[in-house]
């Protein structure tokens, strides 16, 4: 029996669009606009530190795959075209880069923060025109999934590449090795969240950010309240 549905498909579009661009795109600007700060101009040379979703989105990555993890009832992830960061021209590489790293997980909070507040705005579930509020909570949803996606701890992940900089050196050069296996490592990871192996750390950190978000724009609830 086909269960595809052509009329779920593009609500899934419509509602995951921009959420998905922006969390993705701000995500890797994040990155180049920190390596920038501790002296890498290569993302900026490269014309990569823009706001511009179109700069940064990978067919693959940034479009079928947030629809195919959706499609799988997974959650929805997804990634653009690596911003260029030179870790060598950083004025000190194995302490910055792992500023450079959490950059983007941090945009990724940060965005989640921001569709929570404007979701309380325009009324959550009470809200006079539902589809805004399904693009808030599609927002704050894919926002929490990144940032707890990321901060994983393996390379060449954001999470793997704090670790590096905080690693002893000797642990840390063995341990930055992993980044060369990068498609593996991500192919790997897709899969344990498929079997269900990884679903339950990543759907209770996914949970435990989200509550953070309620919690932080609880003063406001209960302003409009």
């Amino acid at each position: 029996m086909n269960d595809f549905d052509p009329a779920a498909l593009i609500r899934t579009i419509t509602v995951y669009l921009i959420p998905v661009l922006f969390a993705i795109s701000l995500h890797e600007a994040a990155h180049g606009y920190v390596a920038k700060y501790f002296g890498d101009p290569t993302a900026s040379d490269q014309g990569r530190l823009s706001l511009n979703p179109a700069r940064h989105i990978d067919l693959f990555g940034t479009v079928l795959l947030p629809l195919m993890l959706f499609f799988a009832h997974l959650p929805i992830l997804g990634y653009a075209k690596p911003v260029p960061v030179d870790f060598d021209r950083l004025r000190n590489p194995k302490k910055q880069m792992a500023w450079v790293a959490a950059a983007g997980p941090a945009a990724n909070f940060a965005m989640g923060l921001g569709w929570m507040i404007l979701y309380v705005l325009i009324g959550g579930e009470l809200a006079g025109e539902p589809y805004f509020a399904a693009v808030a909570k599609a927002g704050i949803s894919v926002n929490a999934a990144m940032c707890a996606f990321n901060l994983i701890p393996i390379p060449p992940l954001d999470g793997g590449r704090i670790v590096t900089g905080l690693l002893p050196d000797r642990l840390a050069y063995k341990f930055a090795r992993i980044e060369r296996y990068g498609i593996y490592v991500f192919a790997g990871l897709i899969l344990l969240m498929y079997t269900g192996l990884l679903n339950g750390v990543l759907a209770a950190a996914i949970h435990g950010l989200i509550v953070v978000f309620a919690l932080l724009v609880h003063p406001l609830s209960l302003l409009l309240n």
